[in-house]
């Protein structure tokens, strides 16, 4: 982007995985000015994980060409349970080790300078909110569709994370309240054991060992079994494949329309690598929407794909600290 299109003020933005760090600077209105990824190395500790977040910070202001003074505000996306006013990661099943940790004033005591913290899944949804597929609605919420069902719910630019930093975890809501699947290890019946991309593969796993005929099961011998090709198999015309995709859309649903007839949302979003599946895949969700809603949500709730990518962590991170700079006065 051209100097002379830019907007200031700009702000930083980091986004935390279990695998890798993507931070990068935006200006004013959202639009990225550079995208810096590195390995976040988590299981080497958290010394080395916070090491690694700062040199990705300053490598994106590097690459942004503008100087660190020029920065108005740190934003950072992290896994895990959380107590989001004390900036503590609580224990992160995604970052082992890092248990109790104090990560945004670490942060900060790096980089200098005051960090704006925020749940991942959150800050997704906020950097969609902010200059996404919600940029033109009041409230929305989002679901992050990976390993795991992440979700962000934004109401009049607010982030619902409730009384003890775990509200919006509706990857968790319970759909099953009897003889549910489990997901994670001890606990059932959640839409993530249901519709994430590791319980469709667990389910096409089960299926083929359980006996039905897939092209899908030399995959499955081979360990190259996964939700894309548990997609692509489906498209080509496998029925157990086609069936397992539409099962998914359905469970989706069922997440999405609970959510309708509880913070009754202008938009309700899917981000996250499933959503590669494509227009067929969003259309089977909406119509299965439709059947279970009330009618006026059902009518009225927009129900897309995400726009911004992989980059929505980071740019919503950034966003976010540029939220709490302009409400601190």
């Amino acid at each position: 982007m051209s100097e002379a299109k830019r907007r200031p003020p700009y702000y930083l933005g980091i986004d935390l995985g279990g695998t890798a760090i993507k931070s990068g600077v935006v200006d004013d209105e959202g639009r990225p000015l550079s995208s810096v990824e590195l390995p976040t190395e988590a299981v080497r500790g958290p010394d080395i994980g916070l090491r690694n977040m700062a040199e990705a910070a300053r490598r994106a202001v590097a690459e942004s060409g503008l100087e660190w003074e020029e920065i108005a505000g740190v934003g950072l996306g992290s896994p895990g349970d959380m107590d989001l006013p004390a900036g503590i990661l609580l224990n992160p099943p995604n970052l082992p080790g890092w248990d109790n940790l104090p990560i945004r004033d670490r942060l900060a005591e790096l980089l200098g300078t005051p960090v704006a913290f925020q749940n991942d899944a959150n800050a997704a949804a906020f950097g969609e909110f902010w200059v996404g597929a919600g940029r033109d609605v009041d409230s929305m919420a989002m679901y992050t569709l990976g390993t795991g069902i992440g979700c962000g719910i934004i109401d009049h630019g607010r982030i619902i994370s409730g009384q003890h930093s775990h509200g919006s975890e509706c990857g968790h809501m319970i759909i099953q309240a009897i003889g549910g699947r489990e997901h994670p290890p001890g606990y059932f019946g959640r839409l993530e054991a249901y519709a994430s991309a590791t319980a469709l593969v667990l389910r096409a796993t089960e299926a083929i060992e359980a006996g039905e005929k897939t092209t899908l099961a030399s995959a499955l011998v081979s360990g190259g079994l996964t939700a894309k090709l548990i997609d692509d198999h489906g498209k080509a015309g496998d029925p157990l494949a086609a069936r397992l995709m539409k099962e998914t859309a359905y469970f989706l649903a069922v997440g999405a329309v609970s959510l309708m007839h509880t913070i009754d949302p202008d938009v309700v979003l899917y981000g996250g690598g499933m959503i590669a599946s494509g227009p067929a895949f969003l259309e089977e969700i909406r119509a299965n929407i439709k059947k279970m809603a009330f009618p006026v949500p059902a009518a009225k709730t927009r129900v897309e794909y995400a726009q911004l990518g992989s980059d929505a962590g980071f740019i919503g991170a950034a966003g976010w600290a540029r939220e709490v700079r302009r409400t601190a006065g």
